[in-house]
């Protein structure tokens, strides 16, 4: 399980170290994607098989199957960490979370998400007002 909040830099080669707790489940590479929110996610490779699988059970007539399917497979790329625990972010997946030099790490259970840090602080301000609505709303899912 990943768990934390972690401030990082991205050299200007793209590489990134993922903190030291997280590593160690990732010991048989990982893969990283475009996320959501604007963010990317980093898998290890059993959830993102899991994934994978459920993505290509999706139906290929349904048009936001398809569009999910091309966001999360298309951007996909297997990672391996280099001797000092870092990992290359390819220029398109740092195009497309607009990472320049500061990212957030930050883990959510089953992946690992990587902000750019504005954006992160903006996304937890945003929420952090609205905890009352989101609590209610998730009240309904039985959580």
């Amino acid at each position: 399980m990943f768990i934390g909040e972690y401030n990082h830099t991205i050299d200007e080669k793209g590489r990134l170290a993922l903190p030291a707790k997280m590593r160690g489940k990732l010991v048989d590479g990982a893969v990283v994607t475009r996320g959501l929110d604007g963010c990317l996610f980093v898998y290890t490779k059993e959830e993102w098989q899991k994934l994978a699988d459920k993505l290509a059970n999706l139906p290929l007539t349904n048009a936001n199957s398809r569009a999910f399917s091309r966001l999360m497979l298309a951007g996909a790329m297997d990672v391996e960490f280099d001797k000092l625990g870092r990992i290359l972010l390819p220029g398109y997946l740092r195009e497309f979370a607009k990472l320049k030099n500061k990212a957030v790490v930050a883990g959510l259970y089953s992946r690992i998400e990587i902000w750019n840090d504005e954006a992160w602080k903006e996304y937890k301000t945003k929420t952090e007002a609205n905890t009352e609505e989101i609590t209610q709303n998730l009240a309904e899912l039985g959580i």
